[in-house]
């Protein structure tokens, strides 16, 4: 029996920052929330979202960058809109910890490649999480990610 731990994770401090809105929505470049059209499609392909928060946290990781490695869940072509192309995303558990609180989420990635209308800046990282109330712009949190799964580097 080993003792190291089989899913090891790594601690990312941020701040919550704001976003282009989309997840949530409406918002200037679509007329509904991204999330309402994707969670029923990421659903039936096995991630089920429900009782998470209907949009996005933004979290800055600056000076840290993030790459995914190998996701728990990668979706290809998920045509979710007719107002560009389908677009592959990917999703990591993960724990969010605000304010000595706890939340499970899940990192939620859009791939930078087939993600045309936004840049993918990978300092920022986005989290679906369980409702967090009272939580707002500029405040820190915690996320602890998956080491197999998110590679991070930069000095922090």
């Amino acid at each position: 029996m080993s003792n190291q731990d089989p899913d090891p994770r790594f601690l990312v401090r941020g701040t919550i920052i704001r976003g282009y809105r989309v997840a949530s929505g409406p918002s200037k470049d679509y007329p509904y929330g991204a999330l309402d059209r994707q969670r029923p499609i990421f659903k039936s392909c096995g991630l089920d979202l429900d009782g998470y928060f209907n949009g996005t946290l933004n979290i800055d990781i600056r000076p840290l960058a993030f790459r995914i490695i190998k996701a728990e869940f990668t979706f290809r072509q998920v045509r979710w809109t007719d107002l560009h192309p389908p677009e592959d995303f990917s999703f990591s558990s993960c724990t969010v910890t605000c304010k000595t609180v706890e939340y499970g989420g899940w990192v939620y990635y859009p791939h930078p490649e087939t993600k045309l209308r936004h840049f993918q800046d990978p300092s920022l990282l986005e989290v679906i999480a369980m409702p967090i109330a009272g939580i707002q712009y500029g405040d820190e949190v915690q996320v602890s990610i998956k080491m197999n799964e998110i590679e991070v580097s930069g000095t922090p």
